[in-house]
C-alpha cells in the first residue's frame, strides 16, 4: 500500500503548494488545479474561463437554495446557464421574479411547477415499481425547462407493453416521449476513482472516503462480499449494500487501510481534495474519476432520474453527458471540491461519447450513517 498512500500524499502536497501561491479567487482556490487543466481538454475553454465557471458555478450552488425559498410555491426548478454565468430559476408567477433576483438568481417563466413535476415522475415511479416497467423503457425524468416528464425508451422500442406504460405515466401528467441507448451498469470483470475488487473476480471503483471506509455503487456487490484493493491486499467487506431501487453502497475497511479526502487524478491531472457534498444543480460542469478511463468531464443534464436497467429501475440518480465504461463504476463525481455521487452506469464510452448516471453521494451517506472525510 506504500505507493499508493505516497500518491495520495503527493497529491494533496502538490495541491496545498499550488494554492498557497495561487491568484485565483478563494472560490474557485478551493478545487484541485488539476480540474481547471480537465475543464479546458473536454469543454475547450481556456484557462481563465475554467476558472470563472467555476467559480460561477459555486456561486450558484450556494444562491439556490435561498432562491428556491424565494419563489416559494411559484417554483418551477432551476439550472447553471453557462451564457449568463449565473443560475437561472423558473417561476410559474411573475410576481415571484422580483424576490428570485434579489437572491441572485435569474428568474424566467415557466408554465409547470416543479412540485407538480416532482408529483407526476413519484407516481411514474410508484406505478413502476409495482409493475416494473418493460425492457424497451430506458428511463424517466423531470424537465424543468419544458415543463414534462421526460420518459426515454430504446431506438425501435414499441409493443403493447411500452405503449401501456406511456400511456399510463401521460395520466401522471405531462409526458413528453423522445429515444435514447440503453443504460447498464459500469462494472468489469476480474481513493477515489482507484481500483477495488469483489470476490476475486469483479473490478469497480471507490467512490468517497467516508468514515470507517468509503463509498460505491450497490450493483458491484452485495451485503458481507469480500473486497481487495488495487495491490491485492484485503481491504475489508461490503457492509451495506442496495440494487437495484437504489444503487450505492458503504464498505467498511480494516487490514491497514486508511482513509483519505483525495480523488485520484491519475497523472491527467493533480489528485483533487475533497472539502464538502454540495448539489450541483442542472447545467453544471462536473467530473469523473474512474479505474477505466480515469479523469473525464461533462455537466449535470439532469437530477432525481429514473434508470431502467436490465436488472430493474434505480430511482434519484443524477444524468451526465461524462463518459465511462466497464470499470468505472463506484467512481467519483465531483465539482469543484465537492462530491456529487458515485457512478451508476451509462451508455457509449470515452471513444465515442455517452451520458453517465451518478447516485448522489448525501444519500448514501444518510442511509449508512457516515460522513465524507474532508480536508
Amino acid at each position: 500500500m506504500r505507493r499508493r498512500i505516497a500518491l495520495a500524499l503527493g497529491g494533496a502536497a502538490v495541491l496545498t503548494a499550488s494554492l498557497a501561491s495561487s491568484a485565483l479567487t478563494p472560490a474557485v482556490a478551493q478545487a484541485s488545479p488539476g480540474l481547471i487543466a480537465a475543464m479546458q481538454r473536454d469543454f475547450g475553454l481556456t484557462a481563465a474561463q475554467a476558472e470563472t465557471r467555476l467559480g460561477q458555478e459555486m456561486t450558484a450552488s450556494r444562491v439556490l437554495p435561498d432562491a428556491q425559498r424565494a419563489a416559494g410555491a411559484a417554483f418551477g426548478g432551476a439550472w447553471f446557464d453557462p451564457a449568463l454565468g449565473k443560475l437561472v430559476v423558473g417561476v410559474t408567477d411573475p410576481a415571484a421574479a422580483a424576490a428570485v433576483r434579489q437572491a441572485g438568481a435569474e428568474p424566467t417563466t415557466t408554465t409547470v411547477s416543479a412540485a407538480k413535476l416532482d408529483s407526476a415522475k413519484a407516481a411514474i415511479d410508484a406505478s413502476a415499481k409495482a409493475h416494473p416497467a418493460p425492457a424497451g423503457v430506458s428511463g424517466w425524468r423531470t424537465d424543468v425547462r419544458t415543463g414534462s416528464v421526460v420518459v426515454t425508451l430504446r431506438p425501435g422500442a414499441q409493443g403493447a407493453d411500452v405503449d401501456a406504460f406511456v400511456a399510463q405515466a401521460r395520466k401522471a401528467g405531462p409526458v413528453t416521449v423522445t429515444s435514447t441507448p440503453k443504460a447498464e451498469t459500469f462494472s468489469a470483470g476480474t481513493v477515489g476513482g482507484d481500483p477495488y475488487y469483489i470476490n476475486g473476480n469483479t473490478r469497480c471503483s471507490i467512490g468517497f472516503s467516508v468514515n470507517g471506509g468509503f463509498v460505491s455503487a450497490g450493483h458491484c456487490g452485495g451485503a458481507g462480499s469480500s473486497v481487495v484493493g488495487w495491490d491485492g491486499s484485503a481491504m475489508g467487506t461490503f457492509a451495506g449494500s442496495s440494487f437495484p431501487g437504489n444503487d450505492y453502497s458503504f464498505i467498511r475497511i480494516g487490514n491497514g487501510w486508511w482513509t483519505a479526502p483525495v480523488v485520484l487524478g491519475w497523472g491527467t491531472v493533480s489528485d483533487a481534495i475533497v472539502r464538502g457534498s454540495w448539489v450541483a444543480p442542472v447545467g453544471t460542469s462536473v467530473c469523473r474519476s474512474g479505474s477505466t478511463t480515469h479523469w473525464h468531464c461533462g455537466v449535470v443534464e439532469g437530477l432525481n432520474e429514473t434508470v431502467n436497467y436490465s436488472q430493474g429501475a434505480v430511482y434519484q440518480v443524477t444524468r451526465t453527458n461524462v463518459c465511462a465504461e466497464p470499470g468505472d463504476s463506484g467512481g467519483s463525481f465531483i465539482t469543484g471540491d465537492q462530491a456529487q455521487g458515485v457512478t451508476s452506469g451509462g451508455w457509449g464510452n470515452c471513444s465515442s461519447g455517452g451520458e453517465t448516471w451518478f447516485q448522489p453521494v448525501n444519500e448514501i451517506l444518510q442511509t449508512f450513517g457516515v460522513g465524507l472525510v474532508t480536508g
